[in-house]
């Protein structure tokens, strides 16, 4: 019995943790957002109105986003940008912030493009993100490779890996997926992970490599 009701207590205590940080994250987050915009609406109003910061916040971000996505509002914001990234302090701050979460975006060219498996001598099989194709010239002509960020620390801290195409292989994974095997420390992965690449003969030596699944825990 006592067995049971640890299992139990141990299993709705990993459900619940997560849970209530991210509703307190939330709560806490949309009450600094209603507490800078509540004051003016109270003054303009007469009477507070909550959740009106809220909805003001969302106007807003929504409205960046059009003029984002707009040929001339992007000019614009690129240059207001330029001169912000001017000040010294707001520069160290706002420079790997914006690179960061830029590189959740799968629409940016400087996100995680795709999720990478590599092969490594030193460090066995390694998980990870392509971000950038480039070629390296050694005076023997151009050589392609890779440039593959494999997370070391959550998200934030990692490796850079750089390798041939050839020793790169991409299973069915969205970034998105790949997020989150890393951050659940591998509990995400799928029974079977197929490999593929970008032609057949390169999807058929990833997968006689790989031999064509990864077996783990369902997440």
């Amino acid at each position: 019995m006592m067995q049971w009701l640890r299992r139990r207590f141990i299993a709705g205590f990993f459900v619940m943790v997560p849970l209530l940080i991210s509703l307190v994250a939330l709560i806490w987050i949309f009450g600094v957002v209603d507490g800078i915009t509540a004051p003016m609406y109270a003054r303009l109003l007469g009477r507070p109105v909550p959740g009106l910061g809220i909805v003001t916040t969302a106007a807003i971000i929504l409205v960046v986003g059009v003029v984002a996505t707009n040929v001339f509002g992007k000019r614009v914001l690129v240059r207001v940008e330029g001169y912000l990234l001017r000040v010294p302090v707001f520069r160290t701050v706002y420079a790997p912030i914006k690179q960061l979460v830029l590189a959740f975006s799968p629409d940016n060219e400087y996100g995680f493009k795709r999720v990478v498996l590599v092969d490594s001598p030193t460090r066995g099989w390694s998980l990870g993100f392509l971000t950038k194709e480039f070629t390296l010239d050694r005076g023997r002509g151009p050589e392609a490779l890779l440039a593959v960020y494999v997370p070391t620390n959550h998200l934030y801290l990692g490796d850079i890996l750089l390798c041939t195409p050839e020793e790169a292989m991409f299973p069915e994974l969205s970034v998105e997926e790949g997020i989150r095997i890393i951050l659940t420390g591998g509990m995400a992965l799928p029974t079977t992970l197929e490999v593929v690449g970008d032609d057949d003969k390169r999807r058929d030596e990833g997968r006689a490599r790989f031999s064509g699944k990864v077996t783990g825990r369902a997440g």
